[in-house]
């Protein structure tokens, strides 16, 4: 019986070729995870796991957004600094009021709506002013965390809240918190990119932005919309983050967050000229950065040189995606 008789469609060379590529941050974090549980039985321990889930929850929310800044063709590099100004804003407004459910529910709206309004900013400035958003982003980087340094007094800001504390350290199903909005949210993320109207506008919106402009689309909404939902996901990450540990610090809140989250775009194949990316893919990146710290730590490696390691992983990521391209 023939392929064709059967109802057997092979795939062509091309389609093998995607279908690896898409593949390869899977491949590399189930083959990273068998090393690191092989080399070290601290490692392998359940507890071990569940913390770093943890420990990459907040920078993996935020890599949500910058995953659909930069399919859409751009870049946001004041993540980092937006959400410490959005946990800085909802731990003080936290403080001023008595009762505290009321003040746990307020520091979550008011730190998901200065994210998300800094979000907004950064896409009028790149779309409505038409600035690079390499340059934009890093003006309201500086401005952003200048603000969150003068509210705060370049200090930490604490709270006493008993139920802020408690939501930090609430576990679902043997699950933190944080991990289970990230993984909520990396639902949400890959059902809006993959199967809305709007996900298809990012991607051909940074595929080629002639062509989606031929196409009708509106390319400086659809750019505005996903830097609204980075700055959305930043607010996210600055309440959970504030939360676990009972307090947020102006000065290191949200540091290098940004370059995080773009280089866990980058290893879960997400291209950074734009047009192609998942966010499964972001959401293996995220993780293989948090298993490559958490294992350098229990095999002694100087904290000092594993940036160098993170560093390399990204070069390494993106040669990798210029091969395949050609």
């Amino acid at each position: 019986m023939s392929e064709k008789s059967s109802g057997i469609v092979p795939l062509k060379k091309t389609d093998w070729k995607t279908f690896i590529a898409a593949g390869r941050p899977f491949i590399a974090l189930v083959l990273l995870l068998l090393v690191c549980m092989i080399s070290s039985e601290h490692f392998r321990s359940p507890q071990n796991l569940i913390n770093i889930t943890r420990q990459v929850a907040c920078t993996g929310i935020v890599a949500l957004g910058m995953t659909m800044v930069i399919i859409a063709g751009g870049i946001d590099l004041s993540i980092g600094s937006l959400m410490a100004l959005a946990g800085v804003s909802a731990v003080m407004v936290m403080g001023q009021i008595s009762d505290p459910c009321l003040a746990v529910c307020l520091a979550m709206l008011v730190s998901l709506s200065v994210g998300f309004f800094g979000g907004v900013i950064n896409g009028m400035i790149v779309t409505l002013g038409k600035v690079p958003s390499f340059i934009a982003t890093l003006g309201t980087l500086s401005i952003f965390r200048s603000l969150a340094l003068w509210m705060a007094d370049a200090g930490t800001l604490s709270s006493n809240n008993d139920i802020f504390r408690a939501a930090g350290n609430f576990y679902i199903f043997g699950l933190p918190l944080a991990t289970v909005c990230f993984i909520l949210l990396a639902l949400v993320f890959g059902v809006l990119l993959k199967q809305t109207s709007f996900g298809r506008h990012v991607c051909a919106t940074g595929s080629n932005p002639k062509a989606a402009q031929y196409a009708a689309i509106r390319i400086d909404r659809v750019r505005f919309g996903t830097y609204a939902l980075a700055g959305l996901t930043a607010g996210i990450a600055a309440f959970l983050f504030s939360s676990r540990l009972n307090s947020i610090s102006s000065t290191d809140a949200g540091l290098s967050y940004e370059l995080d989250a773009i280089a866990g775009a980058i290893i879960g194949g997400t291209a950074m000229n734009g047009g192609r990316g998942s966010i499964a893919g972001t959401v293996a990146g995220v993780l293989i950065l948090g298993i490559i710290s958490n294992a350098l730590d229990m095999w002694g490696a100087p904290v000092n040189l594993q940036g160098a390691v993170k560093g390399l992983i990204i070069i390494i990521a993106v040669f990798v995606q210029r091969q395949n391209n050609e």
